[in-house]
């Protein structure tokens, strides 16, 4: 996911964040600090990176297409595959109990790492069951801060909301101001079955947000202004052209 902060007025970096790429912002004033001059970002870029979290640092690269991941058959899938767009079914408990849905979480982790993002829907690869993973560090390292969630759902969520620029790793190359809710509760099952409730706010909320629109059949240029979608559809005619006929629009 491609992410910028909409208040600051700022030099960019481009930094992996999401399911693709986010967009952080480095201040002016700290670009000029960095140099002793207002020069360009890119002659002291890495020294103001490493003054960012964590999470914002985890992956500074661009986004990549992982094609064939060690360890797994599954491919991340890029618009207009019908996958990103037909209903994606509840898992059962039955499918708990046999571990394949355990095993396809395993191995969307590996796609995700793969492709340098922090989060991933199963029907980016091509599975349309209701299943998302991430990890908002992006790091495979913290394995402690990944999260698998089985039939996941949005309980509560803000009036309040934000502006941020996202992209997705099934459409690459583009990306997009979204608006969504500051913070959400949350509902879903463990691999176990087991219930779970939370509420994540800020940049966990955004990444959970944008995986569950893939669970409902909704990407997120469905969410674009008309300015917006306008900028992007070039980008997306050529998507088009190079899937050819069966897409889903």
């Amino acid at each position: 996911m491609k992410l910028y902060t909409s208040t600051m007025m700022a030099t960019s970096v481009s930094l992996l964040c999401g399911r693709s790429l986010v967009q952080a912002f480095v201040p002016t004033t700290v670009t000029r600090m960095a140099t002793h001059k207002a020069a360009t970002l890119s002659t002291s870029s890495s020294s103001i990176i490493n003054k960012f979290p964590t999470k914002l640092r985890a992956a500074i690269d661009e986004e990549v297409d992982p094609g064939v991941v060690e360890g797994t058959d599954l491919r991340i899938v890029k618009y207009p595959h019908p996958s990103l767009r037909v209903p994606n079914a509840e898992i059962t408990q039955e499918e708990l109990d046999d571990g394949s849905i355990s095993k396809i979480a395993k191995e969307m982790l590996l796609v995700m790492y793969a492709a340098e993002g922090v989060g991933l829907a199963a029907p980016q690869v091509g599975i349309n069951k209701r299943l998302m993973v991430y990890n908002e560090s992006g790091d495979r390292k913290k394995w402690l801060s990944e999260v698998i969630m089985v039939n996941p759902k949005i309980v509560e969520f803000s009036d309040a909301t934000d502006v941020e620029n996202e992209g997705c790793l099934s459409f690459p190359d583009m990306n997009g101001d979204v608006q969504r809710s500051k913070w959400i509760k949350v509902e879903a099952l463990n691999l176990k079955g087991k219930k779970m409730k939370k509420k994540f706010r800020g940049w966990e909320a955004r990444i959970f947000q944008h995986e569950y629109d893939h669970l409902d059949g909704t990407v997120y240029i469905d969410r674009l202004t008309e300015e917006g979608r306008s900028s992007v559809q070039p980008r997306l005619d050529e998507l088009v052209a190079d899937f050819g006929e069966g897409g889903a629009l």
